[in-house]
């Protein structure tokens, strides 16, 4: 476990690394001199962490061997929990950032699910430097526009106000969510929950959306086979987004079918580098 200081407060933003494999993993360059694959760095969907979300697919055969980094956001999992960060996406992001150059990974390959893919959107943006190439998980393009119970991802948690969700609310979201959510989203500071939920609910100027479609590196974007084509599909490949469908599998697409996961994953991480 590394971790790096990403606010004036001194909280910090703590990740799982794995070292990448050497100089047999990197490929001839010029000179004969051996060149190292980028980083690669998973981010997490709300109230998830990215060791236990991505931990298989990071050391399966065909994902492992750049070094990787296991991302755990603000609020989340390892890292820190402040309560007087707002945790929108754009600080997030930002904070993010921080973390990624005190970790020395810049040009990385950013894998991201959900609401990570929504934060790795604006940390290609803010910060393009960071960024070569981005692989999102059934993530989150649009403000959410359907209201729902309390309790039902996103939406429902955003239907409390903070107040209510910290006086009780959350117990309403832990009897309403999984076991195997819960066991990543009780890590979490309810103020980050909350107001993480809230933000990607409200959305962002600039939508998330139209930043990525126009950024200048390759895109992809994997999506469950059940659900069918993600909104906007042929805009996004107007715009050079690849849009892969992963059979067999929800939401947490990693999670409920590896295989397919890693081999739509190798496929996006080994495309041309032009979008």
């Amino acid at each position: 476990m590394r971790d790096a200081v990403v606010t004036p407060d001194g909280d910090r933003m703590r990740w799982v690394e794995i070292p990448g494999g050497g100089g047999d993993s990197g490929t001839a360059g010029q000179g004969g001199r051996t060149v190292q694959p980028p980083p690669r760095v998973y981010v997490h969907g709300l109230g998830a962490g990215s060791p236990a979300y991505f931990a298989a697919a990071a050391t399966h055969p065909l994902l492992a061997g750049p070094r990787s980094l296991l991302v755990d956001l603000l609020g989340f999992g390892l890292s820190d929990r402040p309560t007087t960060f707002d945790y929108r996406l754009e600080s997030h992001a930002d904070a993010l950032a921080t973390a990624l150059r005190a970790a020395g990974a810049t040009g990385a390959e950013v894998v991201a699910h959900s609401m990570g893919g929504t934060v790795a959107v604006h940390l290609a943006a803010r910060h393009p430097e960071l960024v070569s190439r981005l692989v999102l998980v059934d993530a989150n393009l649009d403000p959410g526009t359907t209201p729902a119970p309390p309790g039902a991802g996103s939406s429902g948690i955003a239907s409390f106000t903070e107040e209510e969700f910290l006086a009780g609310g959350w117990r309403e979201v832990r009897d309403a969510v999984s076991p195997a959510w819960w066991a990543t989203m009780r890590l979490a500071g309810l103020e980050a929950l909350h107001r993480s939920a809230v933000h990607l609910v409200r959305g962002t100027t600039p939508s998330m959306r139209d930043l990525l479609l126009t950024l200048p590196i390759p895109r992809t974007y994997l999506h469950p086979t059940p659900d069918g084509p993600p909104a906007g599909t042929p805009g996004l490949r107007a715009a050079g987004v690849t849009v892969t469908a992963v059979p067999d599998c929800g939401h947490n697409i990693m999670l409920d079918n590896l295989p397919g996961f890693a081999a739509a994953t190798a496929e996006a991480l080994a495309a041309p580098g032009a979008p």
